[in-house]
């Protein structure tokens, strides 16, 4: 029996080691490529505030160090990834926590929603910049090889994330295997380089201590103030470890990044200061000449796969985050391509890959370099930790019942510097950062007028469509009775409690209904995944052998909805009369949405809006997954 306990204690470390390697090249691409730009954007920011001096480095050293330990090691490893939906993590995560929890206020909670949806928005912001920053500052490293051919740099850049965005169709799930050795020796050789300069320098050691960011603070305020603008960018990814918590678990996290990744950014990041202390000049690029010369070469080559592999993790979290919204109700449904049998969330989205890859070129051609990538990257990073530690503060207290003291101690602690980093990336609005606002805005206001829209027009759906059971009632007591026609029509409806369009124009219309007819309404939990029990539940309205049936499906807001499939299972789960997939014919209620001036509506550009949206719309046919030659689609109007 110990010997058995030992084999199984020994297969779960196993496991347990497996995922956090696995983490190591999809959760930590992100922070794990920051070296590369961090220090040489803070240096070359405003004209040289920060002097290359050894206060100034050391205080600087101390800012980013803390930085990471308070935001990344403790707010979100230790205290914010607590905050899982059923395994599942990230600002969306915390929405829908949020809409579960019964607050005093309405008003309060809707702002809270709010809040939460302008954190999504910015994450769009950050997913089109961290391509651009992170491949171009390895490609950049070139001009240290030598710097007669910077000329080559933005074109190698576009090419190179061309060629990533043009493979997303293919999935990543056969090219995921190797991320995390490839990350693992990345954070090495960092390591490594880093602790070199470490050991024959060892007082760099001293800028750990937080006396030198505060004395750095204490000497010239405003330009550390603003400093901390750049020093965000050490720790743009945090956000990652708390949304890609779901394919991997909280543990592996947490050990890759205590035992791997955070030591190794350390040590780099002290490697880079003990350097700029030596030699001022290395300001140019600290990173890339922290390494010996014969290694700057395969240097280049390594960062360049680091920060693909960077920019891959931020493209499928765009994916999964997409479909996680569209889900939600937060946005219109789009064309979403499943990539691998085997895992649920490897999932394409061609329209947000194409979009994506249009603005990322579109930035490297503007700005040109990661330093000035720098300037527009720490307000998207910045607005959605915050936006983070509010939710989390509201569910912690209403949610988790914690004490109204604790709250408080994180609320100042966090809030503090959540802000301050806040406050320092919001000066550099006018040189680069009014591009991931403007990205925000753009994408709130869509995700809120498709939101509010959607309602409106289901309450006038609700009031078109009728009651369901009565519609049955009096079906069944109609004399003479309606003629059948034999074979079974599946119609789609939204609710369990109204009748579907469809259904009413076949009998108003076509004056005869199917022998065997099942009403079907899909209903998206907050959760991520449903187990199979609880997929299904059938209801015969309340008739016996009429051959009429209602199916509710539940489906968690990370899975695909494959109606034939699920419509499948429950023919063998007690449907009514003869139901079958196999001849099964769907019926789609097609609504033509028609915007009109109500005093208490939506603006008319919102209404505008949001038909557009709705007619750019994935089909429901493709969405749901049905077979295009035994789908029916019926249309109606419906008054905006």
């Amino acid at each position: 029996m110990a010997t058995s306990s030992l084999g199984r204690d020994a297969r779960r470390q196993l496991g347990m080691a497996a995922l956090a390697l696995g983490a190591l090249g999809v959760v930590f691409g992100d922070i794990g490529t920051s070296p590369l730009y961090s220090l040489q954007t803070l240096f070359a920011a405003d004209h040289g505030a920060v002097k290359p001096t050894e206060a100034d480095v050391f205080g600087v050293i101390s800012l980013v160090f803390w930085a990471i330990t308070l935001i990344v090691s403790i707010e979100f490893v230790l205290f914010i990834m607590r905050a899982d939906n059923e395994g599942e993590g990230g600002i969306l995560a915390l929405i829908a926590k949020i809409e579960s929890t019964k607050l005093d206020s309405a008003k309060v909670k809707f702002g809270l929603i709010a809040v939460g949806m302008f954190g999504v928005a910015l994450f769009y912001g950050d997913g089109m910049i961290t391509p651009a920053i992170s491949v171009l500052s390895a490609v950049e490293g070139v001009k240290v090889v030598e710097p007669s051919i910077h000329s080559l740099v933005v074109p190698v850049t576009i090419a190179v994330l061309v060629a990533l965005f043009a493979v997303q169709r293919f999935g990543t799930h056969r090219i995921g295997r190797v991320f995390g050795p490839l990350m693992l020796f990345w954070f090495g050789v960092i390591a490594v380089a880093g602790l070199g300069r470490v050991v024959a320098h060892p007082e760099i050691i001293k800028a750990l201590s937080p006396t030198y960011g505060i004395e750095f603070f204490g000497r010239h305020f405003g330009i550390a103030f603003i400093s901390l603008g750049s020093v965000v960018l050490a720790i743009t990814g945090a956000e990652a470890l708390y949304a890609d918590m779901g394919h991997f678990g909280r543990p592996p996290i947490s050990r890759a990044w205590f035992f791997v990744v955070f030591p190794a950014l350390t040590l780099n990041y002290l490697g880079q200061g003990s350097l700029i202390v030596s030699d001022p000049s290395a300001i140019s690029n600290p990173f890339f000449l922290l390494i010996p010369h014969w290694g700057r070469v395969p240097m280049v080559v390594l960062a360049t796969v680091a920060t693909v592999i960077a920019s891959q993790a931020v493209i499928s979290g765009a994916f999964s985050v997409t479909k996680q919204a569209i889900q939600l109700g937060f946005l219109p449904r789009l064309q979403i391509r499943h990539t691998s049998a085997e895992e649920i969330g490897q999932v394409y989205l061609p329209a947000v890959n194409w979009f994506l890859l249009i603005t990322v070129v579109a930035l490297v051609i503007g700005f040109g370099s990661s330093t000035a990538l720098g300037s527009a990257y720490g307000i998207a990073v910045t607005c959605t930790i915050t936006a983070d530690t509010l939710l989390f503060l509201v569910i912690a207290r209403a949610l988790w019942k914690k004490p109204g003291w604790m709250v408080g101690i994180f609320a100042a602690v966090f809030f503090t510097v959540d802000l301050a980093f806040l406050g320092a990336n919001l000066t550099k609005t006018a040189h680069g950062g009014w591009f991931p606002l403007s990205v925000g805005f753009l994408l709130f206001a869509v995700l809120g007028t498709w939101r509010r829209g959607t309602r409106e027009v289901r309450d006038a759906r609700i009031e078109a469509e009728g009651s369901l059971q009565s519609f049955v009632d009096e079906l069944h007591a109609a004399d003479p009775q309606p003629p059948r026609t034999p074979g079974t029509a599946v119609y789609l409806n939204a609710r369990r409690e109204t009748t579907p369009l469809a259904l009413r124009a076949s009998l108003e219309h076509g004056h005869s209904l199917h022998e065997s007819i099942v009403i079907i309404s899909i209903e998206t939990t907050r959760t991520p995944y449903v187990s199979e029990d609880d997929h299904l539940v059938v209801d015969n309205l309340g008739y016996e052998d009429d051959g009429i049936s209602h199916l509710t499906v539940k489906v968690g807001f990370q899975e695909a909805i494959k109606v034939p499939r699920l419509f499948a299972i429950a023919c063998t789960r007690g449907l009514e009369g003869d139901a079958n997939e196999e001849d099964a014919v769907y019926y789609l209620s097609q609504v033509t949405i028609r915007p009109v001036d109500r005093p208490d509506g939506m603006r008319r550009w919102r209404k505008q809006l949001y038909v557009a949206l709705a007619r750019n719309a994935s089909s429901p046919a493709d969405y749901f997954h049905l077979p295009a030659d035994r789908t029916v689609t019926i249309g109606s109007a419906i008054d905006l």
